[in-house]
């Protein structure tokens, strides 16, 4: 590494502490990625105001060689973009040869689900808990099991399932229609357990034991809350449901309207479900979005594959 490489960098971090007002951890983190190409560049026998676009290709390319993830990657690309960029602008060099450089593409994070077996003790503990309970903590159960049911029933999105007006029970018992994201429509059947659930939640009646009647509520809203909106929030369903997912023996740190939503679409599709019709199911406007399930079912099956197949154990 060169005396004037190293000064180049020190100019380019003074500007961003002084221009940017950037921490001192970040100017850390930009002078440990900035030497490192650094170092790659000494190594072809090159300098700072000297490389070329195939020089930095390179060096992704051996940042990918030794095993850097391709967020760790374009973390680096980025780091030497803003210092060409800024060695542009006080016309060290002439033209920028990080211009045109493509940035690796991050691997999208596969979505976190649940097994049939766990979603079922999850719905068997909330259910046996409204069947304990009497007065109005009873009926604080019974919503949550039929938040809980219409949510895997129907794979809708939190938001679109805690601000259910009622009118929504209007018409046929076997479907929901939903207003989803752009004010689009769509159609939602509910299977036996989901319509049993909204039942009890609607008429919930006396507790098992004969005591604690509740009178059905009427409101806007299907599932009203003292809240701002009138109904009950977010943020509020996801922490009652980890309060039950405790209960159901699971960890309640993977469990979340979310990830419910996830395991709707990709028990469907395990079943042999059409990718379009899990699509329209949840509302996705772009197939792509939704084929991500079938990453899942794929990284399933290769578990599978790779924990009880005889010849997997000899890879």
């Amino acid at each position: 590494m060169t005396a004037g490489d190293r000064h180049h960098i020190d100019q380019f971090l003074e500007m961003l502490a002084a221009e940017r007002g950037a921490a001192q951890n970040t100017l850390d983190a930009y002078r440990r990625d900035l030497e490192d190409f650094l170092s790659y560049l000494t190594a072809q026998s090159s300098i700072l105001t000297l490389a070329t676009g195939h020089d930095i290709s390179g060096y992704l390319q051996s940042l990918a060689e030794a095993g850097l993830s391709p967020a760790s990657r374009a973390r680096r690309l980025s780091a030497v973009r803003q210092l060409y960029k800024f060695l542009t602008a006080e016309s060290v060099i002439g033209d920028d040869p990080a211009h045109r450089l493509a940035g690796p593409k991050k691997a999208r994070p596969l979505p976190k689900t649940l097994s049939v077996v766990e979603v079922d003790r999850l719905i068997e503990a909330a259910r046996g808990r409204a069947d304990t309970m009497t007065g109005p903590e009873r009926m604080r159960a019974l919503r949550l099991h039929c938040l809980i049911e219409l949510l895997y029933a129907t794979g809708m999105r939190v938001t679109e399932l805690v601000s259910l007006p009622r009118t929504v029970l209007d018409g046929d018992d076997r479907v929901l229609t939903i207003r989803g994201k752009g004010r689009r429509e769509r159609l939602v059947p509910l299977n036996a357990s989901a319509r049993i659930a909204l039942d009890r939640y609607l008429t919930p009646g006396k507790a098992p034991d004969g005591t604690g009647t509740v009178p059905p509520i009427r409101t806007k809203w299907l599932f009203p809350a003292k809240s701002e909106a009138g109904h009950i929030t977010r943020q509020s369903f996801a922490v009652e449901l980890k309060e039950v997912a405790e209960a159901a023996g699971l960890d309640p740190e993977r469990v979340s309207p979310h990830v419910l939503r996830h395991a709707f679409a990709s028990h469907l599709l395990d079943r042999g479900a059409d990718l379009r019709v899990v699509q329209q199911l949840l509302g996705h406007a772009d197939i792509s979005t939704t084929e991500i399930y079938t990453h899942v079912l794929e990284e399933r099956l290769k578990k599978l594959v790779y924990d009880h197949h005889p010849l997997a154990k000899n890879r």
